[in-house]
């Protein structure tokens, strides 16, 4: 079975071969604790670059971004 991913922004179905993902993307995950309005719950999305771009343009603070040597 072909695993396929889209942006959970744009709804792009990103670029698989194999089930290897030929683009990278920006993926979260989060569990929500106690003391929010979503207690309990697993939230996770994917994020195609151009949309990711386009989002964090609009931060008031930008993301810290840290020039990585090693992959």
């Amino acid at each position: 079975m072909n695993k396929r991913i889209f942006c959970n922004v744009c709804g792009r179905q990103l670029h698989m071969e194999n089930n290897i993902l030929l683009e990278d993307a920006f993926e979260a995950r989060k569990q929500w604790g106690y003391f929010s309005k979503k207690d309990t719950t697993l939230h996770s999305f994917v994020i195609c670059e151009e949309c990711y771009d386009k989002m964090v343009e609009k931060f008031a603070i930008p993301p810290e971004v840290i020039d990585v040597t090693e992959l």
